[in-house]
């Protein structure tokens, strides 16, 4: 029972970080970090190089999703440690690459 609703959480979450990387990544305009917080196309020089920053780093931020969704077929505290961890470490490291990212596109 416990696999199950561990699966059922890591896996949904690895595939929407997923699919937001992949958006980002495809995205015509330039892609936001915050919620609400919009990137105007006369901020950023290179658009499409900005974008597959962005979806590199969600795409990234995924894979501890992904990684603790495999651990938990065999090792669930392990998994656990990993997803706990890797979101407490990943958070920050996300805001701070976002910053470097926005920084190096910035017109």
């Amino acid at each position: 029972m416990e696999l199950t609703v561990w699966l059922m959480l890591t896996i949904p979450i690895g595939i929407f970080f997923t699919c937001f990387g992949i958006y980002a990544w495809k995205r015509k305009k330039p892609m936001w970090f915050w919620s609400g917080k919009e990137v105007k196309e006369n901020e950023i020089s290179d658009i499409p190089a900005y974008n597959k920053a962005n979806g590199l780093m969600w795409t990234a931020f995924s894979a501890v999703f992904w990684a603790g969704a495999v651990l938990g077929l065999f090792q669930l505290d392990i998994a656990g440690i990993v997803v706990a961890v890797g979101t407490i470490v990943g958070i920050p490291v996300l805001f701070l690459t976002y910053k470097r990212i926005y920084s190096k596109y910035k017109r």
